[in-house]
């Protein structure tokens, strides 16, 4: 991931979690109130403008905070959490001794089963990368290269695909135009217009097929040079005896007439027919599309996964070397009850009482592993080496949690969007309002009961989370809801003194069960 999980929870909420200044000595910076102005700007561009803001932030650090002793004298309407709202512990050393797997799952297991101020851990960033001479490099990249080739193939499909779509939507414009005359034939009010309009497609495309005894051949070849105003004059085969005009051209318009508007009847009938085929054929066209796309997903997702990720001007990766890179993010969030704190005379009654939205305690555990990949049979490499541990604790409400993954994912999946939504998306773009008419009119008469409407961009499936998006995230075009009243900026600050207390507790438990000295 490009951007590290810390500025980007100091974008989402810059207010408390980001530095005002860039440092202590640059005091003519103002980071907080350009990363502020940055959102404010360009709040119409969603998420997006989070990335980028991240980039501008800057994270806050820990401060010194005693838990046993100072915490419960404060009091919590002086928000003491949102003065000093970060807990972070960095462990560092050398695991030669023992593989780095055990190190991960026993934080990993701990924080699912025996932790219980953590109720739900995610893993968000999962980087690696290997020295170029070593062998685990040549093994990972030929999986990647055997994941991009299948993904290909398939995307290959998918633009063969998207060519019939858009010969079927020519097919389609061009048929709905022309049920439009036939519509128009059945109003008072457009039925002459109709029927000329209907006349001009006749001559040009079923008459002209006579060659010289067409209409216009007749009036080209032979100087017929009324026998065209005279056809487009005649609204029914009476009209033709009541026109001042020779019997032999007579004669002539009333085939002429007949055939035309025997030729409505059954042309119209089959234009019908053939547009339902085309709909149906597109909606199938459509299908396909979708099916590739579940096809390809699972290869794209594990050739990005297998794409190996770090800083190429990075000391711990040397050419010759037999050494590889990790970086894995785990994100345990836990539950803040401000009942609790009423229970405890922390809090006056009322914050038991009225409804505030919910904060959840976070704990973000960084590991960075640098390790000497062994063989282990066939199978696959064992991994010791050197592990970096960082615990950090926030307090976040809900749709900044979700902010926070979507923007992870984004971050993460930024390259391999810009490889294909050229070719994918930005193509079912322009094509997707007039899918979605022609779908939703051949759904409209096969499904009286109306559905909820389907995302008929099935590109976006391919990065996109699978959880599905809730009415309030389309409410607006900023992803966060309004900022803490007054009563939550207490709520927050109480969650934020929890989460430090369960980080700090965490660390205290992982030195213990690895027999490490602690305070």
């Amino acid at each position: 991931m490009g951007t590290s999980i810390h500025k980007l929870i100091a974008a989402i909420n810059p207010d408390i979690y980001c530095e005002k200044f860039r440092n202590e000595y640059d005091q003519n910076t103002p980071i907080r109130d350009e990363v502020k102005k940055y959102l404010k700007e360009n709040k119409g561009k969603g998420s997006l403008a989070y990335l980028k803001a991240a980039e501008k932030a800057a994270p806050k650090e820990s401060e010194y905070m005693d838990f046993e002793k100072k915490i419960p004298f404060i009091n919590p309407f002086a928000l003491p959490g949102l003065k000093n709202p970060i807990q972070k512990h960095i462990l560092s050393y050398d695991a030669f001794s023992e593989n780095l797997e055990p190190i991960y799952f026993w934080i990993v297991d701990t924080l699912a089963k025996e932790y219980k101020d953590f109720d739900k851990t995610d893993k968000l960033v999962d980087n690696f990368s290997s020295s170029p001479g070593s062998s685990h490099f040549s093994e990972m990249g030929q999986k990647a290269t055997r994941m991009q080739d299948e993904a290909m193939k398939i995307l290959g499909g998918i633009n063969q695909v998207l060519k019939s779509i858009l010969n079927i939507l020519y097919d389609l414009k061009e048929f709905r135009m022309r049920l439009d005359h036939y519509d128009n034939l059945k109003k008072e009010e457009f039925k002459n217009s109709a029927i000329l309009s209907l006349k001009q497609i006749w001559m040009d495309s079923v008459d002209v097929k006579r060659g010289n005894t067409s209409l216009k051949g007749l009036a080209q070849q032979f100087q017929y040079v009324t026998i065209i105003d005279a056809f487009m004059a005649c609204d029914s085969v009476k009209r033709v005896k009541d026109i001042d005009l020779n019997e032999r051209i007579k004669r002539i318009l009333e085939q002429r007439v007949v055939e035309f508007f025997d030729w409505v009847d059954k042309s119209e009938k089959e234009l019908r027919n053939r547009y339902e085929i085309e709909k149906n054929y597109l909606k199938s066209q459509y299908n396909t599309v979708q099916l590739y796309v579940r096809w390809a997903k699972p290869y794209l997702r594990s050739a990005q996964i297998l794409e190996q990720k770090f800083d190429r001007y990075s000391p711990n990766l040397v050419s010759i070397f037999n050494t590889s890179v990790f970086e894995l993010t785990l994100l345990a969030q836990g539950k803040y009850t401000p009942a609790k704190d009423v229970g405890a005379g922390i809090l006056p009654d009322i914050f038991a009482k009225k409804k505030i939205r919910k904060y959840s305690t976070i704990l973000v555990v960084e590991l960075s592993f640098r390790s000497v990949p062994e063989r282990a049979g066939q199978q696959g490499y064992g991994f010791r080496g050197k592990v970096d541990i960082t615990f950090t604790s926030y307090a976040l409400r809900d749709d900044e949690i979700k902010l926070l993954k979507e923007l992870i994912e984004k971050d993460d999946m930024d390259d391999a969007m810009k490889l294909i939504e050229g070719a994918t998306t930005d193509s079912i773009e322009k094509m997707r309002e007039e899918i979605e008419f022609f779908i939703k009119d051949l759904d409209s008469k096969s499904k009286p009961k109306e559905e909820k409407k389907e995302d008929l961009n099935p590109f976006t499936a391919l990065f996109k989370s699978d959880k599905k998006d809730t009415p309030e995230s389309k409410k607006s075009d900023s992803p966060l809801g309004e900022p803490d009243n007054e009563m939550e900026k207490v709520a927050r600050s109480q969650a934020i003194i929890q989460a430090r207390a369960e980080c700090q507790k965490f660390y205290g438990l992982y030195k213990r069960a690895h027999n490490m000295p602690t305070m």
